[in-house]
């Protein structure tokens, strides 16, 4: 009852609900593009959130986790070495390589090396500084998050894009460029074959969307929300201009 009463008092305002849809309506645009006036345009926010995933098991060139002639105790020195070389991902020759092959640049890579019993938070390691900015943008980031099995010598590597096709590509980018830089330090080092780590992929990477139609959404909430507030000030500017009419009409 009391609803409908304010949306005849907001009726009979002159270009009160006009003006109120006008302004929600250029919130709601404003909240998922971009508007630039030189020149003018409308640029896309990047409000969707893709990932992909991918394993890779940290193996010798015989397969210690496969071969059932050998024997246990390398598996168990695997899985220290799953947890370094895991930890080399957030290196910057490693970062930066990770970062060419997915056709992103480096310093908008994010890299979150694995998590042990000694060091349990993650360390966010990457060229530029996170700030309080960042959590305006957090959908526009590219991340890799390594996670390292406590059982077995096993990576699993979660990319984050804004692209379900960019997340797909930066997490089999994440494999190839670090077994590259493994390769290339055992050629440096003179390593025999036989005694190099070999990283084996499970499967390509295949990323999704996880907020598909975000965009609707958000501009629905803003629409609704700017118009209430916008209708209620309109209401209340009247009420008070109404008030020093009758006061002015009175005192005359």
């Amino acid at each position: 009852m009391r609803l409908g009463m304010h949306l005849r008092e907001l009726a009979r305002l002159p270009g009160g609900v006009l003006v109120s849809a006008l302004l929600a309506a250029s919130a709601a645009i404003w909240s998922v593009a971009g508007v630039s006036l030189f020149p003018p345009g409308l640029k896309p926010r990047a409000e969707e959130m893709a990932t992909a995933e991918t394993q890779v098991v940290v193996d010798t060139p015989y397969s210690a986790v496969l071969d059932l002639r050998q024997p246990t105790n390398d598996v168990d020195a695997l899985k220290n070495r799953a947890v370094l070389i895991g930890t080399l991902m957030a290196s910057t020759d490693v970062r930066a390589d990770i970062a060419r092959r997915a056709s992103i640049a480096t310093e908008r890579l994010r890299v979150v090396p694995p998590r042990t019993p000694d060091q349990p938070r993650p360390i966010q390691q990457s060229a530029a500084k996170p700030g309080p900015r960042d959590l305006l943008k957090s959908t526009d980031q590219y991340r890799l998050d390594v996670q390292a099995s406590p059982t077995i010598p096993l990576l699993t590597i979660d990319a984050q894009a804004p692209t379900a096709k960019t997340a797909q590509a930066l997490a089999d980018a994440s494999v190839t460029g670090l077994r590259d830089y493994l390769v290339g330090l055992a050629a440096a080092d003179k390593a025999p074959t036989r005694l190099q780590v070999r990283l084996r992929q499970l499967g390509a990477a295949k990323g999704i969307v996880i907020n598909r139609g975000i965009q609707v959404q958000v501009m629905l909430v803003v629409f609704l929300l700017v118009f209430a507030v916008s209708c209620g000030a309109t209401m209340v500017i009247a009420r008070v201009r109404r008030g020093w009419q009758i006061a002015a009409i009175a005192e005359h």
